[in-house]
């Protein structure tokens, strides 16, 4: 989007474009405007604008667990891993050992779009992509203003502050960022399960980066991009403390024609610690004191010239993480030491994809084929008493599989009111690092890791139809099936015991709803989801068959009705609805539904500078986040938010 400010400069090293196959999977697209604009202040909440886009618990990013924040959609849960492959610029941002989504380090002021499709994906690094693919587009350097900035000050000493430099580096364009977002946070337990340990859910996490690009020559490319973040935070308890952090560095190079290119390659370092406390004594029971992992990877694309009315994509890609947790236990009745533990190993997995699209008339066609090779490897675990003497040492083999995956569609557009489409497809995931290595304890269950976990194999299909009865309106529906064999779901096994294991499938069917419309001054967006999902299981998961995967809701509701009433001002409310969800796995303790309006005020003040209030959760609805049966964790209450904004 050009702003105010110099002459538009050419964007440099940006991924190479969508190409007309895209339109046949049903992807929907966020805007920049919807960006900036959300009442939420974290991030995953623009995401809620999407039915059925979720995290595995309904708490946000300033009062969850980091190891928690698994996307999924479609119900396709049942465990806290992402199942969805999220994409920054083109790089893959979920944590390399526990696959969860850091949040904290993506910045809304720096993106131009976020683009989702639901169902499984292919191309480049779609290894992962089973419930579907999340991309965050970086807003080109050259296309932000000088600067942007904005502060607020909310609820419960919230702080938040952001800014945006951009402008011209040499024959080319940077921009750079910084965040910081903190507060005391609120009480995760109710009044009547607070003790004397209990602490509001303080949080504070501070993000930063640079993104710059020049050109190499008429037609090619360069990017650098650096980001890092920290993320600490306070769970429930007094000294319940858990810190992410980490730096990403990727380096793009794109040639646009005639035989466009782009190549890519990423390295990640990242780091947690926690600390649990017991909720009957309120000792130290857990030290996560270090978890560090690196992810690395890239990939490079070619895109042969074949007529107008083709594209062709021929490719390969590589993906690896390795890391390690270090922990120490302490008896709950007398503070000491008991064990000190090591595990870990490391994941790799490569292959090469080819897609091509044609369109004829008014028919678009679309097919692609991933054929990868994995390997898990050096894998161990170790335990030992505070004298040193080993308890437990294991050596787990090293394993390797290749998979061979495919998608292909059909949009089929009589006229620019209507278009059909359907589509296919297959993929899998690899089990991470935590699944396989890291047992964990949300008191009183013990979840064990297994280092045997076999590979998650996703197969679907979807129908679907994009309509635009009337100006400056747009339907869309899609129904879908997708099968999700030898899904990771964590199993109960004992009392207060589970384990990680693969079921024999997770079986979900349902339909999606959207809905956008203009009128005047006003418009309205809608998502509306269904899914009807279904553990299949047999031998020790016989006790499942039948059940919903645990934290997955059957019913997902998000509405924005908004208007703006002069230039530069905007209003806006929304509502978002998730249906009832199960905690565990054999459907004991169920969450019931939540219903939520938030708001959303601009108002310009002059000279780029602007006037901004939210307001989230507004009727301050009771949202519970986890309930055991003899504790429960709430989310968000009424939070509201006053501040400024200037671009210019």
């Amino acid at each position: 989007m050009a702003q105010s400010g110099p002459d538009p400069i050419v964007i440099t090293a940006e991924g190479l474009p969508e190409t007309s196959g895209s339109a046949a999977y049903g992807a929907v697209s966020i805007g920049r405007e919807r960006i900036l604009q959300t009442p939420g202040t974290r991030f995953e909440y623009l995401l809620g604008d999407v039915a059925g886009l979720q995290q595995f618990r309904r708490s946000d990013s300033r009062s969850a667990n980091p190891t928690a924040q698994g996307l999924n959609a479609r119900s396709l849960g049942g465990n806290a891993s992402t199942r969805t492959l999220v994409l920054l610029d083109g790089v893959p941002i979920t944590d390399p050992f526990f696959g969860y989504v850091p949040f904290s380090q993506l910045v809304p002021d720096t993106l131009q779009e976020v683009r989702v499709t639901r169902g499984g994906g292919s191309g480049a690094f779609g290894a992962g992509a089973l419930a579907g693919t999340v991309e965050l587009e970086s807003a080109p350097p050259g296309a932000l203003p000088p600067l942007s900035a904005r502060a607020a000050y909310g609820s419960r000493d919230s702080r938040q502050a952001a800014a945006v430099l951009s402008g011209k580096l040499g024959s080319g364009a940077a921009s750079a960022f910084a965040s910081y977002d903190g507060g005391d946070g609120f009480f995760t337990a109710p009044a009547d399960q607070r003790g004397p340990a209990d602490v509001p859910a303080a949080y504070e996490s501070v993000a930063a980066g640079i993104r710059g690009g020049a050109p190499l020559g008429a037609s090619s490319a360069l990017s650098v991009s650096a980001r890092l973040f920290r993320d600490d935070r306070t769970l429930r308890f007094g000294g319940a403390d858990s810190r992410s952090e980490g730096e990403d560095v990727s380096l793009r190079v794109t040639r646009q024609a005639p035989w466009a290119v782009d190549a890519l390659a990423y390295v990640q370092r990242r780091g947690f610690s926690n600390r649990v406390i017991s909720s009957s004594n309120f000792n130290l029971v857990l030290d996560q004191r270090s978890t560090p992992s690196t992810g690395y990877g890239g990939k490079i694309e070619i895109r042969p010239p074949v007529g107008p009315a083709a594209v062709l994509r021929l490719g390969a890609d590589i993906r690896g993480a390795s890391g390690e947790l270090y922990e120490d236990a302490y008896s709950a009745a007398t503070g000491a030491r008991t064990e000190a533990r090591n595990g870990g190993g490391r994941n790799l997995s490569g292959g090469l994809f080819a897609e091509g699209d044609l369109t004829a008339g008014d028919v678009t066609l679309t097919a692609g084929l991933r054929g990868d090779l994995w390997r898990i490897k050096n894998g161990f675990y170790t335990a030992r008493s505070p004298q040193g003497v080993t308890v437990e040492d294991a050596r787990y083999p090293d394993r390797s599989g290749e998979e061979l995956t495919a998608r292909a569609g059909i949009r089929w557009a009589p006229n620019p009111a209507l278009a059909l489409r359907a589509a296919a497809y297959t993929g899998y995931r690899l089990p991470t690092l935590n699944e396989l290595y890291r047992p964990f304890v949300v008191f009183p269950v013990v979840t064990q890791a297994n280092a045997d976990l076999d590979t998650e194999r996703l197969r679907g299909g979807e129908v679907g139809l994009d309509a635009a009865p009337l100006p400056g309106v747009r339907l869309t529906a899609t129904v879908f099936w997708n099968e999700l064999r030898d899904a990771i779901a964590n199993v109960t096994v004992a009392e207060n015991l589970r384990q990680r294991r693969n079921v024999d499938a997770i079986e979900a069917k349902g339909a999606e709803l959207g809905l956008s419309a203009e009128v005047g001054v006003f418009d309205l967006r809608a998502s509306y989801a269904y899914s009807d999902a279904r553990v299949r299981g047999t031998g020790a998961a016989a006790a499942l068959d039948g059940f919903r995967p645990s934290q997955s809701p059957a019913h997902s509701l998000s509405a924005t009705l908004g208007a703006e009433p002069r230039q530069g001002a905007r209003l806006s409310a929304t509502l978002r609805h998730v249906g009832a969800q199960f905690e565990d796995d054999r459907q004991e303790n169920r969450l019931p539904p939540a219903t939520t309006v938030d708001l959303f005020a601009a108002w310009p003040l002059g000279q780029g500078v602007s006037l901004v209030g939210r307001a989230e959760n507004l009727l301050d609805e009771t949202i519970i986040t986890r309930d055991t049966g003899e504790a429960i964790d709430l989310g968000t209450p009424r939070t509201l938010w006053l501040g400024l904004r200037y671009s210019g």
